[in-house]
């Protein structure tokens, strides 16, 4: 029996004009951007389908992400196609698990805002870093970060990426290092902090705090944490697992084996862009993956309903 899986990038693949033609065409769509402007008091449509300076920083990033994840979300669900399961990574994680039915949609929005402010504002800026490592083997990349303090994993994206995070001289130190050791290329990130570090850990505390506050509903259906890349199917620990998650690595890799070595043959990628995809094709050559980040894109999917269920 064939399983669908609807996945959902992180924080990067933003991009001006954003949902614009879901909000256009759907009344659906047009209620969670509309919402979501109320509930923060943004203008999401602004901020989603215009271009602007802030879309690209964390605090309005993040909020905005969800938005037009969980309005395109809703719209594929009004047409009849629904997950077995799904999984998002890192800020992707909160579309995910309301995608799953344990987080109402204003709930996941309104956490992402407040989990964006902190992760912006935790780490002063400059005292943090992230570079992306390719070409070496992620069990090759913990082997040399073992005598460097002060830097980690942060993301296990695929076979040939992995992103280190920490203080900003012993990632540079580190860079240098794994360049050494026989990666093909490190590139230090545009980024506004070293996410998915221990310099973290008092952002995580404090979401800890905000998570107190929001209802979580039983779920629906499965999804993977990227904590421990397992399978999550009851709400019990879903609010200790998003509060370690921002200072804990983003097990992608690991996640996406969960779900194919589980029955999933089919995956939806909802958001802007293709870099899931392009994850998922080096873990799985022959995993089917489709897109839904633009109106054209619904259509398609529709039509092929049959193959999808």
């Amino acid at each position: 029996m064939s399983k669908l899986a609807f996945i959902y990038p992180g924080q990067g693949v933003q991009t001006a004009g954003m949902g614009k033609d879901f909000y256009e065409n759907s009344s659906l769509a047009a209620k969670i951007f509309d919402q979501a402007s109320e509930t923060l008091g943004l203008d999401m449509k602004k901020l989603c389908f215009q271009e602007n300076d802030l879309l690209d920083l964390t605090e309005y990033t993040q909020a905005a992400l969800v938005t037009v994840c969980l309005a395109m979300t809703k719209v594929l669900e009004q047409e009849g196609i629904k997950p077995d399961i799904t999984a998002g990574l890192s800020l992707g994680e909160y579309a995910a698990i309301a995608a799953a039915g344990a987080f109402a949609d204003m709930d996941a929005i309104h956490l992402v805002r407040k989990r964006g402010i902190l992760m912006q504002n935790t780490v002063p800026a400059g005292e943090g870093a992230m570079c992306a490592v390719l070409a070496m083997s992620a069990e090759k990349i913990e082997k040399v970060l073992e005598s460097i303090p002060d830097v980690s994993i942060a993301n296990y994206n695929c076979p040939g990426q992995i992103v280190i995070t920490g203080k900003t001289g012993m990632v540079e130190l580190a860079a240098g290092r794994l360049k050494e050791q026989g990666a093909r290329r490190t590139v230090i990130l545009n980024v506004s902090g070293p996410f998915h570090s221990f310099m973290l850990r008092e952002a995580g505390d404090k979401l800890a705090e905000e998570l107190k506050g929001v209802s979580i509903s039983e779920l629906e259906i499965p999804y993977i944490t990227n904590v421990t890349a397992q399978k999550i199917e009851n709400a019990e620990n879903i609010r200790e697992l998003l509060a370690r998650q921002v200072y804990s690595p983003v097990r992608w890799m690991q996640s996406m084996e969960t779900m194919l070595q589980d029955g999933v043959n089919t995956f939806v990628e909802i958001g802007p862009g293709k870099t899931l995809e392009g994850f998922l094709k080096k873990i799985d050559r022959e995993a089917k993956v489709y897109h839904l980040s633009t109106w054209d894109d619904l259509k398609e999917i529709v039509c092929l309903k049959e193959k999808l269920q």
